[in-house]
């Protein structure tokens, strides 16, 4: 049995995927998630179906801290290795935040496009060096393998200059500081399950929504507008990032309380958004349980901007068909999705409060003038497909 390993890891964590290749398609026959690898790790390992094979606690001591993402891997590699004996990994995809205005489609890796893919750090500064070492990692201990990589900016590659400009200097452009938008893979998953729905062609909001959280519209299969920018720290509010923020704000920050840039990235990043309003936590499971009014302002806040982008990216869709929620919060609140649709009544949205409640695949009324979609989005099946598909080119 053939098979692709995705891979896709973060400053603490670590998630692939084993996939068997099929005559129809890729196949998930694994998925392994390793969270807190810089500390006490732990393993959570589910089948192709979701039930859980295995969780246990994980020591990684015995690597230094900077080689932990590799120990992580190996230890995927080696399990794999005891568990399936028998298939024969064929390539490693990798989820890249950044292909900056250079990689708009999966792209097979050398030293060429590793050195220029680090150029784009300075874009990701809390993705990139992290997808960067794993492909190092891989490229280590699977050296004969191919490793193909794919980008989350890809997907938005064509929009028009009007959503994609900063109004700036041209020198600055040509620099590379435009809107490039991100969460692009889960995006293009997205949009090939409504084809097959037969509504891809439907002028659509997809709303990716978790602690990293945007919006997008897509026309005609294509995205024109996203809430995302030159970073992933624009436009929606999220777990820990503050999303839309007048730049003069970081300027008064910078001269009135003595905030250098690392102070300013920091607060941006990791002490804003969901976290920032409430003071209580990132997580919005968390938020919802708690009884302190801030956890409320915080998820009020959090509705109240989404909605706001639906119009926005509903005019540069010049008419809105169809909305789909997915994501972690998307695909699992419905308390979320209704402050949203209930906002969005303006658009002609109707929904049915007992499929939203249940996450119905389907959860707008018959008479809604705009489709309402909850649809499971899965970024490794799409690397692997693209992975598939750069093989099959070789």
């Amino acid at each position: 049995m053939k098979t692709i390993l995705t891979v896709n890891g973060g400053s603490s964590s670590l998630k692939c995927a084993l996939f068997a290749q099929r005559a129809n398609g890729v196949e998930c026959l694994y998925v392994f998630k390793l969270g807190n690898i810089l500390s006490d790790a732990r393993v959570s390992i589910k089948d192709g179906d979701g039930n859980d094979v295995e969780k246990c606690g994980l020591d990684l001591s015995a690597a230094a801290q900077e080689n932990r993402h590799q120990a992580a891997l190996q230890y995927v590699l080696d399990w794999l290795q005891k568990a399936l004996p028998e298939s024969e990994l064929t390539a490693i995809g990798h989820r890249v935040v950044h292909g900056g205005g250079v990689f708009n489609d999966p792209v097979l890796l050398d030293e060429e496009i590793l050195l220029k893919l680090r150029t784009f750090v300075a874009l990701a500064p809390l993705h990139q060096p992290y997808n960067l070492k794993l492909i190092r990692a891989c490229q280590e201990l699977a050296p004969e393998l191919p490793q193909i990589a794919c980008f989350d900016t890809m997907f938005h590659a064509e929009q028009p200059a009007e959503e994609r400009d900063y109004a700036l200097p041209r020198e600055y452009t040509e620099q590379g500081i435009r809107r490039y938008g991100f969460h692009g893979l889960s995006y293009e998953f997205i949009q090939r399950r409504l084809s097959a729905l037969e509504s891809g062609d439907h002028n659509t909001v997809i709303c990716h929504l978790g602690a990293g959280a945007s919006m997008c519209a897509v026309k005609a299969g294509r995205s024109i507008a996203s809430t995302m920018g030159f970073t992933a720290v624009d436009g929606l509010p999220m777990g820990s990032r503050c999303g839309n923020i007048d730049p003069g704000v970081l300027l008064y920050l910078q001269r009135h309380n003595g905030m250098d840039a690392d102070a300013l990235e920091r607060l941006i990043n990791k002490e804003s958004g969901w976290l920032g309003v409430s003071g209580i936590s990132s997580d919005m499971l968390t938020l919802h349980q708690s009884d302190d009014p801030r956890a409320e302002e915080a998820i009020n806040m959090f509705a109240y901007r989404i909605s706001l982008e639906l119009g926005r990216l509903g005019a540069a869709l010049q008419g809105l068909d169809q909305i789909v929620f997915t994501g972690g919060v998307g695909e699992n609140d419905a308390d979320l999705r209704r402050r949203v649709l209930e906002r969005a009544q303006w658009l002609g949205v109707s929904f049915d409060e007992d499929a939203n409640n249940a996450g119905a695949d389907l959860i707008s009324n018959a008479d809604s003038a705009v489709t309402v979609r909850v649809i499971p989005t899965n970024e490794e099946a799409m690397i692997a497909t693209h992975v598939e598909e750069v093989l099959t080119e070789l």
